[in-house]
């Protein structure tokens, strides 16, 4: 099954810190770009998107997360400048990548995530919902993260008294579906 990015989303919240924390804001950061493949039989999954296609604050976003605060278009530009090149060096290290197994717990997958040129294997709790003739399926799921597991030093300004905490949450909502294909074509879902 190949993921269907126009049905997927995968966001990333950073909330503020220091001592100053008042002053700025809490983020979140969006990817509608995912692309690879999974296979639901083996249970594995293998995904990537480019953190220049990430947008930045999209106020729907913002409000399914619970953030109060509004920043302003120039905050938002600021924030995904600092974000690509001063936190993450995209230019470096454009794309972030999953690879997820299933473990002995059906619900439990064993993702290794490499971000920054850091690769961490984590575990990832995931729900699936499979449609009834197996050519579409859903998975969701949620976890935290420290950017500085991954060599990121979380941005931050004025001696740390304004920053961006360590810790971040990932949630992601994925589609998938088998793509239909002329016989003896050869395509699988593996490729």
């Amino acid at each position: 099954m190949h993921i269907a990015p126009e049905e997927s989303l995968l966001t990333i919240t950073v909330r503020r810190g220091g001592a100053l924390a008042r002053l700025g804001h809490d983020h979140v950061i969006a990817s509608r770009t995912l692309q690879g493949v999974v296979a639901p039989a083996p249970g594995r999954a293998q995904f990537q998107f480019r953190l220049d296609e990430m947008s930045v604050d999209e106020e729907g976003l913002r409000q399914a997360a619970g953030l109060t605060t509004t920043p302003s278009a120039d905050a938002v530009a600021g924030t995904r400048h600092n974000m690509l090149v001063r936190v993450l060096d995209a230019e470096r290290y454009p794309w972030v990548s999953i690879e997820a197994r299933r473990t002995g717990d059906k619900e439990v997958f064993e993702a290794a995530i490499t971000l920054h040129g850091v690769t961490r294997t984590v575990q990832l709790p995931v729900r699936i919902e499979q449609a009834a003739d197996g050519r579409r399926l859903q998975a969701s799921g949620s976890l935290l993260l420290k950017q500085s597991d991954f060599g990121i030093m979380p941005f931050a300004i004025l001696g740390g008294a304004m920053a961006v905490q360590d810790q971040m949450e990932l949630a992601f909502r994925i589609a998938a579906r088998q793509e239909l294909s002329a016989p003896g074509s050869g395509a699988s879902p593996g490729r």
